[in-house]
C-alpha cells in the first residue's frame, strides 16, 4: 500500500478529485510513459494503464493523454489486469517545449512539478543562451526554477564562470554540484521535501541521471560517459520517468535535449530575465521596443555597461522567436477552424441531400 500524500496528494487534489470519485473511480499518478503505454502508481501500487476510449475519441491533441506527473482517475475491474484512465486531472504546473518540426503544437515533457532543476555541466558545455531558454519555458510553466552547476570538479575557474551564469540566471537559485565527488548534494536535497515533486531538465550529457542517482544513493537510472572529443553526452533515458526518492520527495528524468524549441510564453521571458522587465518600467513609453524611442530605459543601461550587449540580444532573440511562435500559432488556429467549420457545413449539407438512388440497392 502506497500512501499519495507521499507521491504528492493533498486536499486540494482531492477536491479536485471529488467529481470522479462520485463516478467510482480512484486516483493515481502517471510515473512512466513509453508511447501510448502507462504506468500509474496509486493506493494499491504500480500497474500498468491503459487510456480509454472515450477519452481517446476526445482528446484531438497531444497534450490532453496523459503525461508522467499528471494525477489520472481510473477504473479497473476485478478480472482485468490493467486499469483505465478515465480523465486526467488539471495541471498545475508543466514543462513544455514546441514539438520538434514545422507542427505548431507543444510537446509536455512533464506535469505537476515543484521545482525545476535546469542542469548544466561546467566544462566546455557551457551555454548561457541555452540556460536562459530553458528559465523561460520553467517560469512560464509555472514551477519553480533552481540552476544547477554540475560537474564543479571539472571547472578550472569556478568564480568567473559563477559571475557569468549568475548574470544569464537573475534571481534564479544558484547550486554548484558534483556528482562525482558528492559536492553540493545536500544543497540540492534541500529543495525536496516529502510529497515535493522535481524535475531534472538538460541537454545530453551534464549529468542528470547520475544526479539523480547521488540522491537515490543507489544506480536507479543508467548513465553513460560524456564523449571525450566533443564532450557532447549519450542519450540515456528514453522515458520520462516518476522516481520516489527513500528520504522523501520525487524526481522526474527527462531525455536530454539537443535541441530545445520555445513553445508559447506569457509572463515567463519577463521573469528569466528580471533585470531587463525591471528597466523597462523606467521607459517613457509604455510600449517601448527599445530600439529607437526617446528616453528608454534599456537603451541608457545599454550605453552606460549597467546591461551587456549579449544578454539584451539573447532577450531579443527570445522575445522574437516567441512573437513568431504567437503569429503562426494564431494563423494556424485559423486555419484549422475555417477546416472544420467547411467539414461541418458539408456533413450537414450531404445528411439533408436527398439521395439520387444511384448505387442504392432498394431504389429499385
Amino acid at each position: 500500500m502506497i500512501d499519495l500524500q507521499d507521491i504528492g496528494w493533498d486536499a486540494a487534489w482531492d477536491q479536485a478529485f471529488a467529481p470522479w470519485r462520485e463516478q467510482g473511480c480512484f486516483p493515481g499518478r502517471v510515473a512512466l510513459e513509453d508511447k501510448q503505454s502507462f504506468v500509474v502508481v496509486a493506493e494499491a501500487g504500480e500497474m500498468p494503464t491503459r487510456v480509454a476510449g472515450r477519452l481517446m475519441h476526445l482528446g484531438r491533441t497531444s497534450e490532453s493523454f496523459p503525461k508522467v506527473g499528471d494525477w489520472v482517475a481510473l477504473q479497473r475491474k476485478p478480472t482485468d489486469s490493467r486499469a483505465v484512465v478515465q480523465g486526467v486531472l488539471p495541471r498545475r504546473t508543466m514543462l513544455a517545449r514546441k514539438i520538434p518540426g514545422r507542427e505548431m503544437a507543444p510537446q509536455i515533457l512533464a506535469t505537476n512539478m515543484d521545482v525545476a532543476f535546469v542542469v548544466q555541466a561546467l566544462d566546455t558545455t557551457l551555454n548561457l543562451r541555452r540556460l536562459e531558454r530553458f528559465l523561460v519555458m520553467v517560469h512560464e510553466g509555472g514551477s519553480r526554477a533552481v540552476v544547477v552547476l554540475n560537474k564543479a570538479d571539472l571547472c578550472e575557474d569556478l568564480e568567473a564562470c559563477l559571475r557569468e551564469v549568475k548574470a544569464s540566471a537573475g534571481e534564479t537559485p544558484l547550486v554548484v554540484v558534483s556528482a562525482r565527488t558528492r559536492r553540493g548534494i545536500r544543497e540540492l536535497r534541500s529543495f525536496l521535501a516529502n510529497g515535493r515533486t522535481c524535475v531534472f531538465v538538460g541537454t545530453s550529457g551534464v549529468g542528470k541521471s547520475s544526479l539523480i542517482n547521488r540522491l537515490y544513493g543507489d544506480e536507479v537510472q543508467a548513465t553513460l560517459d560524456v564523449r571525450e572529443h566533443d564532450g557532447k553526452g549519450r542519450h540515456t533515458t528514453t522515458w520520462r520517468e516518476l522516481i520516489l526518492l527513500p528520504g522523501g520527495g520525487l524526481v522526474i528524468d527527462t531525455p536530454g535535449m539537443r535541441e530545445f524549441h520555445m513553445w508559447l510564453a506569457d509572463g515567463g521571458l519577463d521573469e528569466a530575465f528580471p533585470d531587463i522587465a525591471s528597466l523597462a518600467l523606467g521607459c517613457h513609453f509604455r510600449a517601448c521596443s527599445h530600439v529607437k524611442e526617446a528616453r528608454c530605459a534599456v537603451r541608457e543601461a545599454l550605453a552606460t555597461g549597467a546591461l551587456t550587449a549579449e544578454r539584451f540580444a539573447s532577450f531579443e532573440k527570445l522575445r522574437h522567436e516567441l512573437e513568431y511562435l504567437g503569429k503562426e500559432r494564431r494563423e494556424h488556429t485559423y486555419v484549422m477552424r475555417r477546416r472544420a467549420s467547411r467539414a461541418t457545413r458539408r456533413e450537414a449539407f450531404e445528411a439533408d441531400s436527398p439521395r439520387s438512388g444511384w448505387g442504392d440497392p432498394g431504389a429499385h
